[in-house]
């Protein structure tokens, strides 16, 4: 027998000889317990993970994890907080990765939230509380993809956090080729090229948003056709750059912000050609007795012709553009 094989012979069967395994019917269904877990185990139907309990203090951020850690805060991890403290304890692990760091013992891929949640309760006096990890080895690509799948259908990472992570991961693991990325995360190409472009907005538009959390992928799509063309690009740059002054007098808390309908609403405003209005249309044509005198204007008006001149034009003046109205009518 392997020895991978005693292990687990030796783990199942090592509390036999126990007095209650000696108990008739009762120590009878315990081996057979013991039994169906040797051959789940052999079989690979059965996949045991070595989960712990540290302390969050322990794990840092992987640099480049999805979530902008930053912007975690108290009131966005509510939630999770209260949830941690009504069960007793972090139902689900996060999944972390070990890493030589003199002061660090694992990075964290997947769980951000659940250690800001752990870490805000052992800061306000519960200490108690530990975080709950399951250490895994894998490369970055990997690390990658794990988040992205855990993350990828959460509402509390936003579209432009997702975005970012999205355009380094293309020119870091993909070789800038959207085809082989869009294959190895299973979506579409046009799904993953309106993120990448949702994450080449120009930085003014990026901080024309009272924050990135309000920034979504359908605004990108609503102003990437202004950015593409100089005469439209310039003035809804111009805009932006005005709204994130505003915007940034309401981060000092001086005034309220200008939300995000409203910012797409002003910027495509911006990025509006001004409409020429068409020539109109005319008939007029002015007839005079000889050039430089004053003449009568006839204006072609439905069926009829409105005959327009000044009231100081002489009876010579007149009489002379009137017979070249005349003349011009009647072919004579």
């Amino acid at each position: 027998m392997s020895k991978k094989h005693d292990a687990i012979f030796d783990d199942v069967l090592s509390d036999l000889d126990t007095p209650a395994a000696t108990g008739g019917a009762r120590g009878s269904a315990r081996f057979l317990k013991r039994s169906t877990a040797i051959s789940d185990r052999m079989t690979g139907e059965l996949e045991e993970k070595t989960l712990r309990w540290v302390d969050p203090k322990d794990c840092r951020m992987w640099e480049r994890h999805n979530r902008d850690y930053g912007l975690l805060n108290e009131e966005n991890c509510r939630d999770l907080i209260d949830g941690i403290k009504a069960q007793g304890r972090q139902e689900f692990p996060a999944i972390v990765r070990p890493i030589d760091d003199p002061d660090y013992k694992y990075e964290v891929i997947c769980g951000a939230r659940r250690h800001f949640a752990v870490s805000w309760l052992r800061g306000n006096n519960y200490t108690q509380f530990k975080y709950l990890i399951e250490a895994r080895e894998m490369n970055d690509e990997e690390a990658f993809r794990l988040a992205d799948i855990e993350n990828r259908e959460r509402e509390d990472i936003s579209d432009y956090e997702r975005a970012i992570d999205y355009a380094d991961a293309i020119a870091r693991y993909y070789g800038g080729k959207q085809k082989a990325m869009a294959e190895r995360l299973e979506v579409s190409q046009p799904w993953l090229s309106r993120y990448l472009a949702l994450a080449a907005l120009p930085e003014q538009i990026v901080n024309a948003f009272p924050t990135i959390r309000d920034l979504k992928e359908r605004h990108a799509r609503d102003l990437k056709p202004l950015l593409a063309r100089p005469a439209t690009a310039e003035p809804v740059l111009a805009m932006a750059a005005r709204i994130e002054a505003r915007q940034q007098t309401a981060r000092n808390g001086r005034g309220p912000f200008l939300d995000a309908l409203d910012v797409v609403k002003q910027l495509k405003i911006a990025g509006e050609e001004p409409k020429v209005k068409p020539a109109r249309k005319t008939d007029d044509a002015t007839y005079r007795r000889s050039s430089g005198e004053k003449g009568v204007t006839a204006r072609k008006k439905g069926r009829k012709f409105i005959l327009e001149f000044e009231d100081s034009m002489s009876e010579a003046s007149l009489r002379g553009a009137l017979d070249a109205f005349l003349a011009d009518r009647f072919g004579k």
